[in-house]
Parts: structure tokens; sequence; C-alpha cells
């Protein structure tokens, strides 16, 4: 990253900006939240998630405010506006666990704002669509997602919809569940998560031309999950050998095929799938959309934030 764009914290600084936010969220909590190979603990709690939700708190405060100067120029009711915050990273960076804890720090503000979390999973293409365009290996790059409909969710969100509705991906399936919907009716907060959010052109233009709206067009505030890219590919790894051991058994499973591979074969299959798809997304597509956000969280090898960097330009 460009120094002279963020201003970087060790975790100690951080944790200094937190003030007197309090804890809201107890071991339990914390635990429920966890993903499968990704942990959080009370101490990063207190010294990394704190100081951000207090500054997500505030930036909502002011985005109200500033809402309400425009309704109030212009002569109508004061209306409530979605705010939307948007997360970005690899895949096996930790993004589900990191915003499913947001959600619920947030949840606990004071007067209890609603908060959703959508993941742009749903938005990806069929599987029988990917299928068709040979598009199955490229599946999270950004040709394999539907990105007007993800454009237009969000534009009907940030509009006031009453009600807007985004599909629903099954991982053990591998595909959109059809007629299944999640349904968002006007949140206070929308967490929106995914691997290319921060794409600049995400949103595809018409005749090869530069899209006029993208996703980052809604976004009020939007942050990056970041690691060193040989801890990514352990974690991912060693999540592809847990599915293996659990999700794969099931005879529903899109990858039950690999249920009964020797350890080592498997985690020869995972490096794989890594070096030959992931990783490729990861350096030519997510990877350069960091700068873009307003703050980048740091991972050492052991899944812990070790630095923030907030973005000043």
């Amino acid at each position: 990253m460009r120094p002279e764009a963020y201003q970087t914290f060790t975790r100690a600084e951080w944790a200094a900006l937190r003030a007197n936010t309090p804890f809201t969220l107890g071991p339990d909590e914390l635990v429920s939240l966890r993903g499968m190979n990704d942990s959080v603990s009370l101490d990063e709690l207190a010294e990394v998630y704190l100081p951000l939700s207090r500054l997500l708190e505030l930036h909502v405060r002011a985005a109200r405010n500033l809402n309400g100067v425009t309704d109030t120029f212009l002569g109508r009711p004061l209306v409530g506006r979605t705010y939307v915050i948007a997360i970005a990273g690899s895949v096996a960076v930790g993004k589900s666990t990191f915003a499913r804890v947001l959600q619920a720090l947030i949840a606990r503000w004071p007067g209890s704002p609603k908060v959703d979390l959508v993941t742009t999973d749903g938005f990806l293409l069929p599987l029988r669509e990917l299928e068709r365009k040979r598009l199955v290996r490229r599946k999270g790059f950004p040709e394999s997602y539907d990105t007007r409909h993800m454009v237009r969710f969000l534009a009907d969100l940030k509009a006031g919809a009453p009600e807007v509705r985004a599909p629903i991906y099954s991982h053990e399936a591998y595909d959109i569940l059809s007629g299944r919907w999640q349904v968002v009716r006007r949140p206070d907060v929308l967490i929106f998560e995914g691997l290319n959010v921060l794409q600049p052109g995400l949103a595809g233009g018409a005749g090869g031309r530069p899209a006029s709206v993208i996703l980052s067009d809604f976004f009020d505030f939007s942050i990056y999950l970041d690691a060193r890219t040989a801890d990514i590919a352990a974690w991912y790894v060693e999540r592809f050998l847990m599915l293996q051991r659990t999700a794969f058994q099931k005879p529903t499973s899109y990858f039950h095929h690999y249920k009964d591979l020797p350890p080592g074969e498997a985690r020869e299959v995972g490096r794989r799938i890594w070096s030959e798809i992931n990783e490729v997304n990861l350096l030519e597509n997510i990877l350069p959309t960091r700068e873009r956000a307003h703050v980048v969280l740091s991972k050492a090898g052991d899944h812990s934030i070790e630095r923030v960097s907030l973005r000043q330009l």
C-alpha cells in the first residue's frame, strides 16, 4: 500500500482508540460466531473490533446528520437511509467470521439498530450457466457474478425500497437455491461481504465500455482483510481438509467425490485448487482492490489481526 494514503497502527496503538466503548459480546456468543478454522479472542475483540465499532458508529451518526441536511433542504420528511459497509478479501482469510462478529457488535449499539448481512455468493451465476459459459473454474472471479443484479439490489436498497431480495447460495450444492431468497427490509446497516466487492469495474459496461455505476458507488465504508499470501494458502488447505472430513462426507455435497482421499492426496488437491484458482483470483483481482478500502486489517499467521491501516486520502 502507498504509505502516504494510510495511517498504520500497531494493535496496541489501535486498541487505545477504543475509548469507553463497552464489551457487549460474551465468550459464549463469540464462540458461536467463529468460522470453521478461524478464531476471535476476547483480547482481539477488545483491541481491534471495539475501536473499529466506535469508528463505524461515528461514521453512521455523521451520515445520518448529513442525510438530514439534504432532506431539510429539499423540504421532505427525514428518512433513514441504509448505511452500507463492504467487506472484501481473499477466500479463507476469515471474512465470514469477521462479518458475523461485526454484525453482532453493531446490533448492540445504543438504539439497537437493525443490521443485515448479505454475501455476494448469492449473486454468482447459477452452476448450469457457469458450465455453459465454461466458467466453473473461474467461480469467484469477477465474470462469474450477475453483477447487474448486484447493482440493482444495492440501488434499490439505497433508494429506500420497502423490500429487496438477494438469492441464497448453498455451499453444499455449490449452486444458487432456486426460488429461495434472503429478504432485506430497510435495515439501518447492511454488511455486504464478498471477494471482489471493491472491483472498480464490477458492474460491467455494455459493449466493453466502462461501467457507469459500480458496486462501490453504494458503499459508505469499506474494509479489506489482508494477510500474507502464503498464510492464506495454508489456511485454505487446512479448511479444505476440514471440509473433507465433514461437509464433503454428505452425499448431497458437490465435492462428495473427495471424501475418501488419503490425507496426503487431499492436501495436494487442496494446494492445487488454491494455486490454480484462488491464488490467481487473489493476485489478479482481489489484492489490487485493497487500496480502495477505508480500513485494512492485516492478519498474522495465527489469524490474529496484528495491525490496522486507516485511509487518509
